[in-house]
Order: structure tokens, then sequence, then C-alpha cells
């Protein structure tokens, strides 16, 4: 039985990645480290139990202590790297703790998995694999139509979160290129699906219009983000792990580019279409919604990855476009109310009213 250190398990990606892995594979273990911030829900994995093949621990990936008593108890051999604080808004109003947990933490990481991993003569036990799950952002924003990002784009972060992250990777380049240590980094575009917190723009517009609040939008709404649902990106993790090339970086896109405002629109239509007629909701959800607020800081672009390489490598490709998944994800969260209720706590109506609710519409 292969034993995964999953960190950041409880949160969006961490746990559709673990429900992914359970239902694709039979002999494996996973730990699952989360320190159960804001975004990290247990009820995410509600329906995997503590036993032989899952344990969950809370915890810092800051914390060195801890960390190195999960290698030395559970015999690691694959690091899936999730943990991170990840909203860029939240980054704008409190950098010291991307820093913190992005980068330090990492850090962290890696100085436990080499001393767990290394042999006498400097090389890595076989079969042992970090893989290190980051973002499109690090390459900044894309300018003009027909240009993506490949493996080789230099990186141009614009936010505290997208440095915290390129900071991160190039951690993992530089363990990689001193030590000759076992890993890979992948970078993805903005994945989508279920137990996504509603900070993040589609569940935020999904909770707003059955609440019949306002649905803010950043600048014009012209913003383009590829999407990616995040089940596909579960897969593309699963196969770098199982069959990447060590040391090298993997983009994971979507191709699926929409504008900002159209995926607001998209989603006011589908749930006009998918809410029963006689759910009172229904009337109030139209485009009358939408509110145009404040531009964000240093807000990029444009984003598009070229998974070209992933696909020519490994035989990766997005199996679910955007227009099935906007569609299978509305669904989970009319079907999971409780969830979305559940995870809307005071500390969070706090940060929205101060970055949303706040500013002046254009």
């Amino acid at each position: 039985m292969i034993t995964y250190l999953v960190t950041g398990g409880a949160g969006f990606i961490g746990s559709n990645y673990i429900h992914y892995m359970f239902r694709e594979h039979k002999d494996i273990r996973i730990v699952n480290l989360d320190a159960l911030t804001y975004a990290g829900n247990l009820d995410n994995l509600s329906d995997i139990g503590q036993g032989d093949s899952y344990r969950f621990v809370k915890g810092d990936i800051c914390d060195r202590e801890l960390v190195e008593s999960i290698f030395r108890d559970e015999d690691i051999r694959y690091v899936i790297h999730f943990a991170a604080e990840s909203h860029v808004d939240r980054s704008i109003a409190d950098p010291d703790t991307f820093v913190r947990t992005n980068v330090l933490g990492t850090m962290n990481l890696l100085h436990c998995a080499y001393d767990a991993w290394v042999q006498p003569d400097g090389t890595f036990s076989e079969g042992c694999r970090f893989i290190h799950v980051s973002t499109d952002e690090v390459y900044g924003s894309l300018t003009g139509e027909g240009t993506y990002f490949y493996e080789d784009t230099p990186y141009d972060p614009h936010s505290p979160y997208s440095a915290s992250k390129a900071g991160s990777d190039l951690l993992v380049k530089s363990f990689i290129d001193t030590y000759g240590f076992p890993a890979n980094i992948t970078n993805c575009s903005n994945n989508y699906g279920p137990y996504q917190f509603p900070e993040k723009l589609i569940p935020l517009m999904i909770q707003n219009a059955l609440s019949g609040k306002a649905l803010p939008v950043y600048g014009d709404g012209l913003n383009v983000r590829d999407w990616l649902y995040v089940e596909d990106h579960a897969r593309g993790i699963d196969m770098v792990c199982q069959r990447g090339r060590l040391g090298e970086k993997y983009n994971i896109g979507g191709h699926n580019e929409r504008q900002n405002i159209k995926i607001v629109e998209t989603i006011i239509d589908l749930l006009r279409e998918m809410l029963p007629e006689e759910d009172p909701r229904r009337a109030g959800v139209t485009r009358d919604l939408i509110t145009y607020v404040e531009d964000r800081k240093g807000h990029d672009r444009r984003y598009a990855i070229a998974p070209d390489k992933i696909k020519s490598e490994l035989g990766w490709e997005p199996l679910t476009n955007f227009e099935d998944g906007i569609r299978k994800t509305i669904r989970w969260y009319l079907d999971n109310e409780k969830w979305l209720e559940g995870v809307i706590s005071g500390e969070y109506l706090r940060f929205y009213e101060q970055n949303y609710s706040g500013r002046e519409k254009l």
C-alpha cells in the first residue's frame, strides 16, 4: 500500500483530489494534513472515515516537528502539496500570511521530504515524488488573443498571492536543480466545481443570486480566465505523479476561456432554467443583480494555459467542457445548499462586506 501525504486536503481542490483518488485507486493510503483555516472544511470529506486507508491530521505545514513525525510514522512516498493561501483579495489585505504559508510552509515540506527520502550517497529513495500544485497566475497577464502560457513562459506575478506562489515554485525548482530532488511542478488554470468556497467567482455568484444579492463584477467585467473542471485537474495531477518525468513542469489548462461577465450571465441564465418555477427565488435571479464595482488592484487582464506538454507526454486533456461543467457545478450547489449555508460563517461575511459591499459602483 502506497501512502500519500496530501496537504490542504480539506480545501476545494484537495478534497476533490482525495475523492478522485479513492475512486480510481484501491491500494493507497492518504494522510490529509490541513490547518482547517476558513476555507478548509471536513464536511467536504464527510463520506471518508478514518481507518486503514485514510487519516486526517489537523496541523500547519510550517510546523517542522509535526511534519517530520508524519514522514517518520507513515512512510510517505508521495507528497501532493495543495495547501496554500489562495485568494488574491485576501493577499492584498494581508500579504504576510501568504508569504508564511505559501513560501515558508513549502520550504518546511521540502526540508522534511528531503530528510526522509535522501540516502547516504545523496540519491533519493526509489519511487518517492513531491508534486507542487501551483497556479497560472505566476505568469502574469497575457495581452492579445491567441497567446498562451507555456512551461517556459517567464514569471511575472502581479499580486502578493501570485508572488508567493512564484516563490514557492522556485524553491521547489531549486531543490530539483541543486539536489536532484524528485519533484514536479504543476501550474493550473482557474478551477471550478463542487466544494469551492464562495469567495471565488462561480460559487460567489451562485450564492448571491440565490440570495437575491448584488453580483459584484470587477472593472468592466472583460477580464478573461481559462476554466478547468476540478476533476479534470485531479486526474492531471495523478497522471503527473504516476508517469511524469521527474523534475519537469506541467501546465494543466482547460481551454475554456471566458470573460468574467459572460460567466456571471451564464450562471444567471442557468439558474433561471434549473430552478423550479415554483421556487420563489427564481423571479429574483436576473441580470439586474449585476453590479460593476471598482477594479481589483493589479488585476490581470487575461490568463490562458497551453496544456500541450502534458497532452503529448502523458495523454491528458480535459474531458469536461465548460457548458457541461458549469451545469454540473450549479446542480451540485443547488443539491447541497446546507453545505453552502454551513460555510458562510461570520468571518467570511465580514470579509465579504469589507471587500465587495464597500466598493463604489462604477
